[in-house]
């Protein structure tokens, strides 16, 4: 027997420094996770706007609407990249209202209204980017330290190397370690704080598991939350992305 089809079609598209998101079908709990790792996915690519046209999208039950405050939540310490709605329709509108998603969640009526207001806002910081695809071996970690240290000399942030590469150490080991996947690298700069991501193709969230007191050493994980500002783990259709992100007050 053929398996059901998801009712659920979403578009994006990116044109200049905006993406914009198009769902098409019918939201509920079989496919709320497929939008919501849409739109964070389109975050994590840092345009100045993720763009979500609800308009043709049919949701049965208002409680899956939280999928847009929920995107919001991930993305919002970083990559810090806006996410607005566009409905033309008042009843999904005041649905949205009712649910408190406008509270989180900026909505308009048109897409025009939505980058008329993106354009009265403040401009995003300049942000400077490398990434790098690493191998399935343990010599990504040295790859890793490698890279690390290349491009913070490269942007003037040489006092953050030293944990940065430990933060990227641990990142990249976690993935080999918990997936199968090949790990991406990938370190941000702006102004004074450097973020820190690796990618990996699991679905499987990454969590602070074990007994401190049992364990004989801290977990990975456990050595970057001790280290960094913040860090998290963003969900997309991919797989996720764990990210941390270190402070001047964090050089070690």
């Amino acid at each position: 027997m053929p398996a059901e089809r998801t009712p659920l079609a979403v578009f994006a598209e990116s044109r200049g420094d905006v993406t914009t998101v198009r769902p098409r079908g019918v939201l509920d709990s079989r496919t709320y996770r497929s939008l919501r790792d849409t739109i964070i996915k389109s975050a994590l690519e840092e345009p100045r706007a993720v763009v979500v046209d609800v308009c043709d999208l049919e949701v049965p039950a208002e409680s899956a609407l939280a999928v847009f405050t929920s995107a919001r939540w991930h993305v919002g310490r970083w990559p810090e990249v806006p996410i607005m709605l566009v409905c033309e329709q008042q009843a999904m509108r005041s649905a949205l209202a009712r649910n408190g998603i406008t509270r989180y969640v900026p909505t308009f009526q048109t897409a025009q209204a939505a980058l008329n207001a993106l354009a009265d806002s403040n401009p995003l910081r300049t942000r400077r980017r490398a990434r790098a695809e690493l191998t399935r071996s343990m010599a990504s970690l040295h790859r890793a330290r490698e890279l690390v240290a290349e491009w913070l000399t490269a942007w003037g942030q040489t006092e953050l190397i030293p944990t940065a590469k430990v933060v990227a150490t641990s990142l990249v080991e976690n993935a080999l370690q918990h997936t199968e996947s090949q790990p991406g690298l990938r370190v941000e700069s702006r102004e004074a704080t450097v973020t820190v991501a690796v990618t990996d193709a699991s679905h499987r969230p990454a969590l602070l598991r074990e007994d401190v007191a049992r364990a004989p050493m801290p977990s990975g994980l456990r050595v970057v939350a001790a280290l960094c500002r913040a860090w998290g783990s963003a969900p997309n259709t991919d797989g996720k992305t764990l990210w941390a992100a270190i402070g001047p007050e964090n050089a070690l």
